[in-house]
């Protein structure tokens, strides 16, 4: 059988740990098939020849210049069939001003994210991820049910995320006047043409990304978000568009 080729993009903030957090993916995508070519730039996104071999994008980058050259690269590539995938800051907070990037994603977080800090200084929470009924049927979450995280929670602007698979809607974690009144989009999936893209705001630390269910998300967005192998069997799903549930302002 042909292998096929994932990229994984990483590097940026070292409190995220993006080596070590892709890393926890690795044997899992050479497993799965797939020869792993590993960059910590963007800069391989203005590379046509090397995008166009290239069936899934694993991003985890944070904190560093992404040009628009870059930007459109990625944008081209998954037009014409590249998965791409990620996690959390990862994949929502790499271009926190490109209209471009967002509009693929289907959202971003707002840099910096501000939460509220309990008495001892704490700014994680526990707060409960909750499947759609969309996300009930989906492969990539059938079968899960409704699970608690202990993390940070960033204010998400979503600007389209598609099909929302999970929410988060915990209120009251964000200091000022905007406040969550209305789930948030957790785990999304959206299509760009002929490509595919997968986002869960969960992973903010390894040990986030080591909960199983979690990681049972991730990996099976992998397999979602990839181009399929000719002769290869999909990761189907019969989920319909859910509602939108949250507030984008």
């Amino acid at each position: 059988m042909t292998a096929r080729h994932a990229l994984i993009v990483r590097g940026g903030g070292a409190g995220y740990r993006p080596v070590d957090a892709t890393e926890m993916f690795l044997p899992f995508l050479e497993a799965a098939g797939f020869t792993v070519r590993i960059e910590a730039s963007a800069d391989v996104y203005t590379d046509d020849d090397a995008m166009s071999a290239t069936d899934l994008v694993l991003q985890c980058l944070t904190d560093s210049p992404v040009s628009d050259d870059a930007v459109s690269g990625l944008r081209r590539a998954v037009q014409r069939g590249t998965g791409l995938a990620g996690w959390h800051a990862g994949i929502l907070d790499t271009c926190p001003g490109s209209r471009a990037y967002r509009e693929l994603v289907g959202g971003a977080f707002v840099s910096p994210a501000v939460v509220a800090a309990t008495a001892d200084g704490d700014a994680l929470r526990c707060h409960t991820v909750d499947l759609t009924s969309a996300g009930r049927r989906h492969a990539i979450t059938a079968g899960l049910e409704d699970f608690t995280l202990r993390t940070d929670r960033p204010r998400l602007v979503a600007d389209d995320p598609g099909e929302v698979l999970a929410t988060t809607g915990q209120p009251g974690l964000l200091e000022g006047p905007a406040r969550w009144s209305a789930p948030s989009p957790a785990v999304w999936t959206r299509r760009w043409d002929r490509g595919r893209v997968f986002v869960t705001t969960a992973g903010h630390s390894l040990a986030v990304l080591r909960d199983a269910s979690v990681r049972t998300i991730i990996e099976r967005g992998l397999l979602w978000a990839a181009r399929s192998a000719p002769g290869r069997q999909e990761l189907h799903t019969d989920a319909t568009l859910v509602p939108t549930l949250w507030s984008s302002r």
